[in-house]
């Protein structure tokens, strides 16, 4: 029987360069991911102020004024409700899904 060093080097660098590849793609989806955060990140923001925005559009009663404490819940509340908003399942509202598929198409992002 006659043992061939190469095939067991050229083994091993085929299992190097799997195990390689393998680490580039979880990199790659942990990228990916992140983006993505970055983009419901985003999405949050922007219907954070339109939820503040449409709070102002509703007219006081002015039999009771709101206290400073009641202001910043609301404003917490709206916050809140924003993450969630951008957060669901459904892809939130869907600017976080455009500027995702935005800036993976254009590269803007490298990968």
């Amino acid at each position: 029987m006659e043992i061939f060093p190469n095939s067991f080097i050229m083994q091993k660098t085929t299992d190097e360069d799997i195990l390689q590849k393998r680490i580039q793609n979880a990199s790659e989806d942990k990228k990916d991911k992140e983006l993505m955060d970055v983009c419901k990140e985003f999405e949050a923001v922007f219907i954070h102020m339109m939820l503040k925005e449409m709070r102002k559009t509703i007219p006081d009663n002015g039999l009771i004024e709101k206290s400073t404490a009641t202001k910043i819940f609301e404003d917490m509340f709206d916050e809140e409700m924003a993450k969630k908003m951008s957060d669901s399942e459904e892809d939130g509202i869907g600017i976080a899904k455009i500027l995702y598929d935005d800036f993976k198409n254009k590269n803007v992002v490298k990968i």
